[in-house]
Parts: structure tokens; sequence; C-alpha cells
């Protein structure tokens, strides 16, 4: 009997992960349906796992959910009490509204909202509700700012950091699916790659954190002491004596 129950669930396992292959970032959200889970339109989808209770999670439209996000959808910590209730069991819904994005290896525990418009930082462990237009991070997440202050800090890195010409063929104010704009990431990659390479590992940029050769550091005001233990005898017993020197 076990060895039909081993074969069973190998079978499973295998069929399951050959029905993931038929997916991509951007489609895995029917699969996701199928058991369950409300899946908005235009969202990329990085992991492939809801947790065990997909039924109980809502991802709005325009989402990105990064990899290894983990879904805690119960309170398994309920099994301690078991022996004395068996059936004992605590759930929570997870909701993410519209334009949202979950950073890689956050952490959303039960009963909690995020946004609209809200950043979840990577490895955030988030245990109660993100207000919109925030972005939160830490264990446990709390907001670092807004996201119009996040904006205008992307928006100045990216000034610097764009190469020239790249994506030329997406404009702005245009609606793009999230699928368009990823194959022309893809197409640009060589390009942002040199770029980035020659701007960030720029030999210049790191003058200032190169120590000066020509100068010998400051000598310390303290002399340097260590110290050293012997034992001695003090009315027939060993005790410890400790001398410094220089």
């Amino acid at each position: 009997m076990h060895f039909f129950r081993a074969t069973a669930h190998i079978v499973k396992t295998v069929w399951q992960r050959f029905r993931l292959w038929r997916y991509d970032d951007f489609t895995i959200a029917d699969y996701f349906r199928e058991q369950g889970a409300r899946v908005g339109v235009n969202c990329r989808i990085l992991t492939r796992q809801l947790g065990s209770e997909p039924y109980l999670i809502r991802i709005g439209d325009h989402c990105t959910i990064g990899y290894g996000v983990s879904f805690i959808t119960h309170d398994g910590a309920a099994w301690v009490f078991t022996e004395e209730l068996p059936s004992l069991q605590k759930f929570g819904a997870i909701e993410i509204l519209d334009n949202c994005f979950i950073g890689q290896n956050a952490i959303l525990m039960p009963d909690i909202r995020i946004g609209p418009n809200s950043v979840v930082g990577a490895g955030a462990v988030v245990t109660r509700h993100v207000p919109p237009n925030t972005v939160v991070a830490g264990c446990p997440a709390k907001p670092i700012c807004t996201l119009d202050e996040y904006k205008q800090k992307v928006l100045k890195s990216w000034q610097r950091q764009k190469p020239p010409g790249y994506m030329a063929d997406l404009r702005a104010g245009v609606h793009y699916t999230p699928a368009d704009i990823q194959n022309e990431k893809a197409r640009y990659a060589m390009l942002l790659r040199e770029h980035l390479q020659q701007l960030l590992w720029d030999p210049s940029r790191l003058d200032g954190l190169r120590p000066d050769p020509h100068i010998s550091p400051a000598p310390s005001s303290m002399p340097v002491t260590r110290e050293r233990r012997r034992p001695v005898l003090v009315q027939g017993k060993v005790a410890d004596r400790r001398q410094s020197y220089e």
C-alpha cells in the first residue's frame, strides 16, 4: 500500500510540474484561477505557488508578484492545541489591490490588505494592512516613504542610468501590456548591460572610496597593552594573576 501511495504522489508531482511548464509569468494567472485564486488582468507573477489555500487570495489588476513570495493564509501554530482540540484551525485571507508590487521573498501573513498603488520591499514580512500609495519594507514591514517619493527617487536615478535610445519605440503615456514591455526589455538587454557596466564600474567613480597610499594611518593615542594570565599559589590554592605589559 505504501508503494502505491508513494508512486501516486510522484506521478502527481511530475504532472503538476509538467503543467506549470506550459505557463510563463504572464499566463500563470490562469493556473492559479483554476485553484480558486482571484487574479486580475495584466499581472506578472514570478512565483509558482500561492500557498496551501489559494482560494483565500485575491490579486488585483496590473500587479507584480516576485520570486519566492510566500502567502500564509493559515495559522499553523494552532497545531500545538490539537491534542486538546483536534479540529482547531485558523485562516485568513490576503488581498492585493490594483497596481501593486510585491518584492522577492516577501512573506504575506493572514488577514492583510495591500494597496492599491503600493510596494512591498524584498524580504519584508507583512503582518498588517498596507495603506494605499505606500512603500513598506522590513520585518515586520513598516512604511518607509510614499509612492510619490519613491517615484522621484527612481526617476532621478533613471535619468542618469538610461542608455541613449533605450526602448525608444515605447512612448510615455501610451498603454502597453506588461508582456509587451518585457519583450522590449529583452530586445534592449545587451545595450542596457553594456551601458550599466561602463557607468557603474567606471574606475573614476570609486576614486573617493580608495585609501590614499601616501597617507599613513594615524597613530593610536593609547598604548597597546596585552594581558596574560599565570597561575600562582595562594594559601595552597591555585589563583589567577593578571599581568599587563606593553
